[in-house]
């Protein structure tokens, strides 16, 4: 069982949820987060920490984002490991809740 990070994290990219995982599966991107499903323990930790509301449980992601389970699998092999909470960027909140940001993903 894994955690998947989806699409409101785009643009968004808050690392609260960083700052809770014991096992250290946040890997980052340019613009966004994923989980490593290999290291995540399912501890659930990270859900409540998302300011953004972007991580689910892989049972519970919502209808139509089930394609993030294998991205955040694809994208972790070559982002690197984040292990500390890092300032969100400056229009975060903006991008907060704005639907379909997927094509906006930078890899």
């Amino acid at each position: 069982m894994t955690h998947v990070v989806t699409d409101n994290c785009i643009l968004c990219k808050y690392t609260d949820c960083v700052e809770v995982c014991p096992v250290d599966c946040f890997h980052a991107g340019p613009n966004f987060l994923a989980i490593d499903p290999e290291e995540c323990i399912d501890c659930t930790l990270c859900v409540a920490e998302c300011p953004a509301q972007a991580i689910f449980p892989e049972q519970d992601v919502p209808a139509g984002m089930e394609h993030f389970l294998p991205l955040n699998a694809e994208l972790v092999k070559g982002w690197p490991v984040l292990a500390r909470k890092i300032d969100a960027p400056d229009d975060a909140d903006a991008w907060n809740g704005v639907p379909d940001k997927l094509p906006k993903l930078l890899r």
